[in-house]
């Protein structure tokens, strides 16, 4: 099953954003999320969150529909994206994609951003967008496989500690079993050679950026 959730952050790209839909995809709105649904008439699955940014006749609306409302304590522990993830991932999902993750609050982004390192992720085909750019983590022992066009940017950013192993194919700069050590800038602003790349790491945690071209 895919789920694609939609949070409170920026949507900066609506026309491309909405071609990651599906019609058998689960959808979730993590709170003010639901604004993005409603702009673009889309009716969610499931609305969660603590939903401090949702208009008493939104909600209403929603109730009115029978659509499911997970309501949470304005004081807990996880933003309103982890609960929706962790809720996805309960439901059984596989692939997850998240739109409106990304802008306005800085901390909001880093921290959403950082979610798809989180080690109880790692099955999930995790994938966070912003128009024509995606993030997901590449975590120790796994290849991931990346699709675009030659010319488009790639960049492997390591997360707490160094990533080690890293073997790429399809690539300008090529890696073959280095390492890229944390807090340094090495990995920002590879190229893709061909229509398809692959990245494979022995140890650690990459954030794999990629941003294609739209020209």
């Amino acid at each position: 099953m895919r789920a694609i959730i939609i949070g409170n952050g920026m949507i900066r790209h609506p026309e491309q954003d909405l071609t990651w839909l599906q019609p058998r995809d689960l959808l979730v709105a993590a709170d003010g999320g639901l604004q993005h649904c409603l702009a673009w008439g889309l009716r969610p699955d499931l609305l969660i969150g603590d939903l401090d940014s949702v208009a008493d006749e939104d909600l209403s609306g929603l109730q009115s529909q029978g659509i499911e409302i997970q309501r949470h304590p304005a004081r807990k522990d996880e933003t309103d994206l982890e609960l929706a993830l962790c809720e996805v991932q309960r439901r059984g999902a596989r692939e997850v994609i998240i739109l409106g993750g990304l802008g306005g609050r800085w901390d909001q982004s880093l921290a959403n951003s950082l979610l798809l390192a989180n080690p109880d992720f790692r099955d999930l085909a995790l994938r966070l967008v912003d128009g024509p750019q995606e993030i997901i983590c590449i975590h120790a022992g796994q290849t991931a496989h990346i699709e675009g066009s030659p010319g488009d940017t790639l960049s492997l950013i390591p997360l707490a500690g160094n990533a080690s192993g890293i073997h790429t194919q399809g690539l300008e700069y090529r890696l073959a079993g280095e390492a890229l050590e944390f807090a340094t800038t090495r990995g920002v602003s590879n190229v893709l050679l061909e229509e398809q790349a692959q990245i494979r790491l022995q140890a650690g945690r990459l954030l794999c950026a990629i941003i294609h071209q739209t020209h």
